[in-house]
């Protein structure tokens, strides 16, 4: 168990260090809490959250995004104004 947690700590710390971002998560919000974010899929792909496991979920600019993968964390950060766009429409 130690192990398993030790391996997720240098899994997020190594995210942070790779994207520049807050550490990435992947939780569903806790059980009797209304989830607010507006889209069922991934931002980038498009693939259903957590469709591939658990979804991952960062916070940038003070906004969470949420993703199917760490890859498409990688994607985003490159160019996040057209993903962005995409999550402000489905807000409406």
């Amino acid at each position: 168990m130690r192990l398993t947690t030790l391996a997720l700590t240098l899994a997020a710390a190594l995210t942070v260090a790779a994207c520049g971002g807050e550490p990435a998560k992947t939780t569903a919000p806790a059980a009797g809490a209304a989830d607010t974010y507006p889209l069922t899929e991934c931002v980038v792909s498009g693939e259903k959250l957590g469709g591939m496991g658990a979804f991952v979920s960062i916070q940038h600019e003070g906004r969470e995004v949420r993703f199917c993968c760490k890859d498409c964390v990688a994607d985003f950060n490159k160019d996040p104004k057209p993903f962005l766009a995409k999550l402000d429409a489905a807000k409406k």
